[in-house]
C-alpha cells in the first residue's frame, strides 16, 4: 500500500485533493438536477465558453477566478442572445456562440504576448491549489449545495411535474435559473482546477452513474456527491503513481465510473 499512501505524502498533493473533493461534493448533485432538466449542454457550453476570460486574466496577470468570472457572464449572454434567435434556433444558437467564444479564446492564447503554460486553461492545475483556492473552493462548495437544499422542493416539482408544479407553490422557471445560477458559480470555481475542457466530466459524469445505479433521487444524489469524490481520490492516486496530468486523471476516473455503472443492471 506503499504506492497509495505516498501519493499524499506531499503537502500540495494533499491541497489539491481536497479542493477536488469539495468540487466534487459540489458537483455530484448538481450534475444530477442538471440531467434532469436536461441542461447538459448548458454545462458544457459555460465552461467552453469562459476560455476569453481565462485567457485575458492571465494576460493581465489577475486571478484566474475573476477571469472565469467574467467568462461565465460574457458566456450567458451570449448564449442568451444567440438563443433567441428564431432563424437558427437555440441548439444552433447556442453551437455558434460557444464556437465562436472558444475561438476567440484560443487566437488570444497563441498572442505573442501570452505568458507560458496557458494549456492549464484548458485542462486545470490542481497541484497548483493554494490556501486561498482551498478557502474560496469550500465558500463557493458551500453556498451550492445550501442553494440545492434550499431549492430542492422546487426543484423537484418542476423536474418531476412541471405542468403542476405552480399550482403547488413552485415557479419552473425560477427553480431553473437558480440551478443556472449555481452552476455558473461551481463552473467559475471549477475552471482554474480541472480547465474548462475538462470540468463538464465532475458535472456529467457522477451524476449520470448515479442516475443508472438508482432512481430515488435522495439516493441518487449522495451517490453522485460521493462517485465524484472518489474520481477525485482515484484521479489524484493515479497521477501520483503513473505519472499522469492530474486534471486529465480525474476525469478519466470519473468516465470510467459512468462506465462501470453503465454495464451493470440498472436497480428499481
Amino acid at each position: 500500500m506503499t504506492w497509495l499512501t505516498d501519493a499524499f505524502t506531499e503537502p500540495l498533493v494533499r491541497r489539491a485533493l481536497l479542493e477536488l473533493a469539495l468540487l466534487g461534493a459540489a458537483c455530484g448533485p448538481l450534475g444530477v438536477w442538471v440531467l434532469l432538466y436536461r441542461q447538459a449542454f448548458a454545462a458544457e457550453s459555460l465552461s467552453h465558453g469562459l476560455l476569453p476570460g481565462l485567457v485575458l486574466a492571465a494576460l493581465a496577470g489577475l486571478p484566474l477566478v475573476l477571469g472565469a468570472a467574467g467568462g461565465v457572464a460574457a458566456a450567458a449572454l451570449a448564449i442568451g442572445l444567440a438563443g433567441r434567435d428564431a432563424r437558427l434556433g437555440p441548439d444552433v444558437g447556442v453551437a455558434v456562440a460557444v464556437g465562436a467564444l472558444f475561438g476567440a479564446g484560443t487566437l488570444l492564447a497563441l498572442a505573442p504576448e501570452a505568458p507560458p503554460r496557458l494549456e492549464e486553461l484548458l485542462f486545470g492545475d490542481p497541484l497548483g491549489t493554494t490556501t486561498t483556492d482551498l478557502v474560496a473552493g469550500a465558500i463557493i462548495a458551500a453556498a451550492a449545495l445550501g442553494t440545492l437544499a434550499a431549492l430542492h422542493r422546487r426543484l423537484a416539482l418542476a423536474a418531476f411535474d412541471r405542468a403542476s408544479a405552480r399550482a403547488l407553490g413552485s415557479s419552473p422557471a425560477r427553480a431553473e435559473l437558480g440551478l443556472l445560477a449555481v452552476l455558473a458559480a461551481v463552473t467559475v470555481a471549477g475552471a482554474p482546477v480541472l480547465g474548462n475542457l475538462l470540468l463538464v466530466a465532475l458535472v456529467l459524469a457522477p451524476a449520470a452513474a448515479a442516475l443508472l445505479v438508482t432512481r430515488r433521487l435522495p439516493h441518487a444524489l449522495a451517490l453522485a456527491a460521493a462517485l465524484a469524490v472518489a474520481a477525485a481520490v482515484a484521479g489524484m492516486v493515479a497521477s501520483s503513481a503513473l505519472g499522469l496530468a492530474a486534471g486529465a486523471a480525474v476525469a478519466l476516473a470519473a468516465v470510467t465510473l459512468l462506465l462501470v455503472a453503465a454495464v451493470r443492471p440498472r436497480a428499481s
